[in-house]
């Protein structure tokens, strides 16, 4: 491994990648793991081609296009050679053996003088170039052919016509260099003798540059350099993108995922339409587990919180609040966050008076609370932002509010800031049976989450999982689901109308008459296709189960339309109950 990594980085050196990037690819390919712990296997480089393949394309394009632009834009350069057969006549006192090897010693050294800088002078004066004399050295390339004795000069050029100049006169100028040197300028007693067996020759076609071999090569080096982008791009990547990697970071389970949808940035809640998408069924999966994830110890209120802003934990909060109404729970949704509140802007609520004016004793809680939609939602805006969010949520009244809300509602969700930049949601933790944190996907780093994380476990929270958001539905990492609803289907068809019971239909009491003709013209839900009957208690009552007056009125004296502000009393049909708890409670809210 050690050698291969040693050839690797030689290649990458000479094609001016830099060196400590491909060792640290190289490291982390032959050990697997990389910075933060994180561990990449084959199959993870296999998805990291193909997340960024962009990538990998957009660098292979940049590489043959400069590949193209070089080749196309260089200046052709043309060769001429001549070839010097060399050959030491015997003597006397020695054979033809000894006399072959002499010449072959001496070829080594002819292929240096070929270079030097006295032939180049008489080259230049021979041929009357208008070339200095490093500049004909640098065009003159010498070879000697192993155990041979033949001596090749080769000349490069842009011009043709110079380089066969230059050819021409070493041809003639070599030989009488050599018989000054060796020869003593005495042909007779020639210890070393020259010979022109090839050239001086031509060649037509430019041997540079090579267009095919220079595009083959840009082609390589863009996929070396793409994939190694890509790769660098995985490892160096701490975001979590997947839910196996929220698994390694709490040993909470992850409680679901939610996909991007292509309406959820402009729609981001599962009503009407959106109902039937695969983000509503993810927030109905979502419910579930919630329900069933501890059969001893039931979440009756729920803390839902991020590591940082923009992870989606508002509408995620919200969705599922909507999800728990759906299944005919009664359900508060309350917005905690204080210093940014956005719920009631998403719900189209009036938020300015709420939570905080009824911590401060400003206003009634029975005031404040706000019914949505057509299930058995109820939101709890933030009210007016204070200058102590911490404090408040801290207090012994707002423990107070949650222990009497707990009476009046299945289901309490409390909406909360992010845990990293301030303590509100751990203060909350405190309050809550649980909490749920919100990761985005390929935003929150595996960091910020276990600082979270880490943050709840110091106040000893209950946490009871994670939820991934924001999941792509194409790509490498899309998350699939199936699709069980059509996403135009408006609603689903679950049989004939519910019968209205008899003693309403007879009309026994001056509230009956109302519930009757709601009963007649109401339709089913949109987002259920149910009618459900809506049971809930205000806050400061006595349960529903306490006797109703015949004069339309509760036994508090609240009501003026047969229903209090949250309707006391249990209406077969869910229209009617929700038209008169939707009108009573309008009209309170100053």
């Amino acid at each position: 491994m050690r050698a291969s990594c040693g050839v690797l980085t030689r290649k990458a050196q000479g094609s001016g990648i830099p060196l400590l990037a491909v060792a640290w690819v190289i490291r982390g390919v032959g050990t697997g793991r990389h910075s933060k712990g994180k561990r990449v296997d084959l199959h993870g480089y296999v998805q990291a081609v193909r997340k960024y393949w962009w990538l990998v394309l957009l660098v292979t394009g940049l590489c043959v296009g400069a590949s193209i632009v070089l080749t196309y834009t260089a200046t052709p350069q043309y060769e001429s050679s001549v070839t010097f057969f060399v050959s030491t006549p015997p003597t006397a006192d020695g054979t033809a053996l000894q006399a072959d090897q002499y010449a072959q010693r001496r070829v080594n050294s002819y292929v240096g003088l070929l270079t030097s800088e006295k032939l180049a002078q008489s080259v230049i004066d021979t041929a009357h170039l208008d070339m200095t004399v490093s500049e004909v050295t640098g065009s003159i390339a010498a070879a000697a052919d192993l155990n041979t004795v033949l001596l090749t000069a080769t000349v490069t050029n842009s011009s043709p016509e110079q380089s066969l100049a230059i050819t021409t006169a070493i041809s003639t100028q070599f030989g009488q260099m050599v018989a000054q040197l060796d020869n003593h300028g005495s042909p007779e007693s020639a210890n070393v003798v020259l010979n022109v067996v090839s050239g001086p020759t031509l060649n037509p076609v430019p041997v540079s540059p090579r267009k095919s071999l220079n595009i083959g090569l840009g082609v390589l080096l863009g996929l070396a350099l793409g994939l190694a982008s890509a790769i660098l791009r995985e490892v160096l990547d701490n975001t979590v993108r997947s839910p196996q990697v929220l698994r390694t970071l709490s040993d909470a389970p992850v409680l679901g995922v939610i996909a991007a949808d292509r309406g959820s940035k402009k729609s981001p809640l599962i009503v009407d339409n959106h109902a039937r998408s695969v983000r509503a069924e993810a927030f109905r999966q979502l419910r579930t587990n919630l329900q069933f994830i501890d059969a001893t110890r039931p979440v009756g209120v729920l803390v839902v919180t991020s590591s940082i802003a923009s992870e989606g934990k508002s509408t995620t909060a919200i969705n599922l609040a909507v999800s728990f109404s759906d299944s005919g729970r009664r359900v508060l949704l309350i917005e905690a966050d204080l210093r940014r509140p956005r719920v009631a802007e998403y719900l189209g609520l009036e938020g300015a008076v709420g939570l905080t004016n009824v911590l401060v004793g400003q206003a009634a809680i029975d005031d404040v609370l706000q019914p949505w939609g057509r299930g058995g939602l109820t939101v709890l805006p933030s009210g007016t932002i204070p200058p102590n969010p911490s404090e408040l949520m801290g207090s012994p009244l707002m423990a107070e509010l949650i222990i009497q809300l707990r009476k009046s509602f299945d289901m309490i969700i409390i909406d909360t800031p992010p845990l990293l930049p301030v303590t509100d949601a751990a203060v909350a933790s405190r309050l809550a049976d649980g909490v749920v944190v919100v990761v985005r996907y390929g935003k929150t780093t595996r960091n910020q989450v276990s600082t979270a994380l880490r943050s709840l476990a110091a106040v000893d929270a209950r946490v009871l999982g994670t939820v991934l958001t924001m999941s792509p539905v194409k790509g490498a990492e899309a998350y699939s689901a199936y699709g069980y609803y059509d996403e135009d289907d408006d609603r689903v068809d679950l049989g004939p109308e519910l019968p209205v019971p008899a003693e309403i239909e007879a009309g026994e009491s001056g509230s009956a008459k109302p519930a009757k003709s709601a009963a007649k013209s109401g339709k089913p839900s949109r987002r259920t296709g149910l009618r459900r009957p809506r049971s809930s208690t205000r806050i400061g009552e006595r349960d529903s189960e306490e006797p109703v007056s015949t004069n339309g009125s509760s036994t508090n004296g609240t009501s003026t339309n047969g229903a209090s502000a949250h309707g006391s009393t249990e209406q077969p049909n869910a229209s009617s109950a929700d038209a008169g708890a939707r009108g009573a409670s309008t009209g309170s809210i100053g």
